[in-house]
């Protein structure tokens, strides 16, 4: 299942190592690829009432806060385009006891890691990295973890490796709230849809071996399986005699924008909360319109933050209409009795969890971003995906709900350096495992 769809596209560049896609060990006259980094980033000031507090005991206000963030190791290699981290190469990361991490940190990410287990050890990892059974050891020990102890935890069951270049992007989403209506009324007339009927999910490894895992979506016309209705004729009202309406919204561009997070609260007329989440997508590929938007100069510097952009879809509603749709993606929700649940299954934290392309990070797994923003910086789950998620490290940070939230997150832009948290061994694994391959 699907949270988000991501706010952003980036290009995320990712170098290969040597032999295997495994780092091997420093040749002579090769510099050693091993490090010691020290913080370099400036302490948040202590949290003040204007700023949200979330479980890792990060806290936020919507402020940029710049900082430095810490370097990753030189790659000595062409540049290639990987299909997952295993191609993309690993280098051994900094010690975690190096790593700035408050015991508050450690322990809403080892929460966050025991709460994904089950998962992270059911799923076929994608990355090439791990097995289910390579997590099952901290798996355990996570249970366990005395009053205190998270940091101490996380150094005696987790290494830190640099996946390619370690060069990380991030940006944000959140639960957003929205004005809606169970019944089409006067003033709620954006259809929020449910399913469609005629909406097929076929995968294609059940036909041939060499398209394992891939899956597409798409509708019957007479013999043909073809693809499924795009934005455009979705808004039109082509599926509207075949689709159950979840709700029905007061704002097109606030739908438009809650289809992008993948999930919110519907504030109902009587003042009630009805909560919907991702059910599925379209089939079609994910556009993000802020990127169409600042190339054809429609917004001016300061304005390429989702706010801006909501402000200039209200400022021009026909031009704006045109722009969504060409987002040919379009997302159906169901109703939900919990919080937002990310790809994996499970409740997703403000200020813990991430969404990220899990064919280079194993969902479930933690990674430390080291950026050039306060708020980004800190120890993250993997416990989402996203349409425009992909590559390696790049990673959609998610803050939770409420204004603070809002603006956290659509304001989001970080760079900097991300390390991937993998069971300790897995690197020497890897590396033996390369030196036996031809």
């Amino acid at each position: 299942m699907r949270f988000r769809g991501g706010m952003a596209l980036a290009a995320s560049v990712a170098l290969s190592a040597c032999v295997g896609s495994v780092e091997p060990p420093a040749r002579p006259g090769q510099p050693a690829t091993s490090y010691r980094p020290t913080r370099s980033t400036t302490p948040l000031p202590p949290p003040t009432a204007a700023q949200q507090v979330v479980p890792s005991g990060r806290a936020f206000d919507g402020r940029i806060v710049g900082a430095t963030p810490l370097a990753a190791a030189p790659v000595f290699a062409a540049p290639i385009t990987p299909t997952n981290a295993a191609q993309a190469g690993l280098l051994p990361g900094p010690g975690l006891d190096t790593l700035p991490i408050s015991e508050a940190e450690a322990e809403a990410a080892r929460a966050a890691f025991l709460k994904s287990c089950p998962g992270l050890q059911r799923r076929v990892d994608a990355t090439g990295l791990t097995t289910g059974a390579d997590w099952q050891p901290a798996c355990v020990a996570a249970a366990s973890v005395p009053r205190g102890g998270a940091r101490a935890f996380l150094a005696s069951y987790f290494e830190a490796v640099q996946v390619g270049d370690g060069k990380a992007f991030a940006t944000g989403y959140y639960e957003p709230e929205i004005l809606a209506s169970r019944e089409r009324r006067s003033g709620y007339e954006v259809p929020i849809y449910a399913r469609p009927n005629d909406l097929i999910d076929v995968d294609l490894g059940q036909f041939t071996a060499d398209l394992r895992g891939k899956k597409i979506r798409g509708r019957v016309d007479g013999s043909n399986l073809i693809p499924y209705y795009d934005r455009a004729q979705i808004v039109a009202g082509t599926i509207a005699d075949r689709t159950p309406v979840l709700a029905w919204g007061a704002d097109e561009a606030a739908v438009f924008f809650l289809q992008i997070q993948g999930s919110g609260r519907l504030r109902l007329p009587d003042g009630s909360i009805m909560r919907v989440g991702y059910d599925t997508q379209n089939g079609r590929d994910y556009t993000g319109i802020g990127k169409l938007m600042k190339d054809r100069g429609l917004l001016q510097p300061g304005q390429t933050s989702m706010q801006g952009i909501v402000a200039w879809l209200h400022a021009n509603p026909e031009a704006g209409r045109a722009i969504m749709n060409e987002n040919k993606s379009f997302v159906f929700f169901r109703e939900l009795n919990t919080p937002p649940v990310g790809a994996m299954g499970y409740v997703v934290s403000g200020g813990v969890s991430v969404a990220a392309d899990p064919k280079f990070v194993p969902l479930g797994a933690p990674i430390f971003l080291s950026m050039d923003r306060q708020d980004a910086s800190g120890l993250w789950v993997a416990q989402d995906t996203g349409g425009a998620i992909r590559g390696a490290n790049r990673v959609d940070t998610f803050w939770g709900a409420g204004r603070v939230a809002e603006t956290t997150a659509g304001g989001m832009a970080a760079r900097g350096t991300a390390w991937l948290l993998l069971p300790t061994g897995t690197l020497a694994k890897l590396q033996a495992r390369a030196a036996t391959q031809p």
